[in-house]
Formats: C-alpha cells, structure tokens, sequence
C-alpha cells in the first residue's frame, strides 16, 4: 500500500532538507542521472515537488553497483511510467552544488509514447517543450545536457 501523495511528498521535502544538512557537513561525491526524452522536436521536463521548483530533466541517483544506464531506465519507469532500453549516452557532467559534487551521466531516448503515469508524490508536474520554446527557468544542467542532443531531421 502506498502512502497518500501529500504525505509521500512531505516526505520527499522532508527527506531534501536533511539531506542539504548532510551534503553541508560531508561534501559528499555523488552519481546520478539525467534523460532527454524527446518526441521530434519535443522535449520532456518535470517539476519536483522537493527541491528547486524549475523545470528540469527527469532522472535521479545511481543505486550502488548499478550501471548508469540502468539507473536511466529505473528512474523513467518509477517517475513516469515508460519503459525504454534503447538509451542513446550523451556523456557525464560535473557540478558542485549544494556543498556536494554531482557527477551526472546523461542519456537521451526518443519517447515510445506522450502518456505518462506520472508518480505524484515525487513529480509536480511534466511537460512537453519544442526545443526553441524552452522555460526560463531550467534546471542547473539543463542546458548543458540538452546541447548534446542531435536535432531530428526534418
């Protein structure tokens, strides 16, 4: 049984704060993941319901010993409900942020379809965006990862 999605999300918020402490006091390394999914000349981005509430490429952290890749495939299918093992590398960005290194690894896919089963506890919202119609304000490697992306051809 899953908890309700107010309390799941107070959790996640919860969860952020302790963590920024943690990060603060060990400055730790840490592995995740970020994916481009694209329809065309769409791209997909999610608001989190903890964190910075900017829009901002759908991914998460690298479970130990698990490959980058399939943390990729992981994350899409617990944040949003799509399966897909065609994932296309885009290389790995670093950033020190939140007193922490995040090395994250990027992964692009174009999108088996526009339905999501969003989970609601972990996402605000999710969107579709042409390319040249992006939101201001994206998230902190936003637009490093999506300048890797080839363009579809017309």
């Amino acid at each position: 049984m899953r908890l309700p999605i107010p309390v799941r999300r107070l959790g996640y918020r919860l969860a952020y704060g302790g963590l920024r402490v943690y990060w603060y006091f060990r400055r730790p390394q840490l592995s995740g993941v970020k994916c481009v999914l694209t329809d065309r000349d769409e791209v997909l981005l999610v608001r989190h319901t903890y964190g910075p509430r900017v829009w901002d490429l759908p991914g998460g952290a690298i479970k130990r010993g698990e490959p980058p890749v399939g943390a990729a495939r992981r994350e899409m299918a617990e944040e949003l409900g799509v399966s897909i093992d065609d994932w296309r590398p885009l290389g790995a960005v670093a950033v020190t942020v939140d007193h922490r290194t995040d090395h994250v690894h990027a992964f692009q896919a174009e999108s088996p379809t526009r339905e999501l089963t969003i989970d609601r506890g972990e996402i605000a919202r999710a969107a579709w965006f042409p390319r040249n119609g992006l939101p201001s304000d994206l998230g902190r490697y936003a637009h490093r990862i999506l300048a890797r992306t080839p363009r579809p051809q017309p």
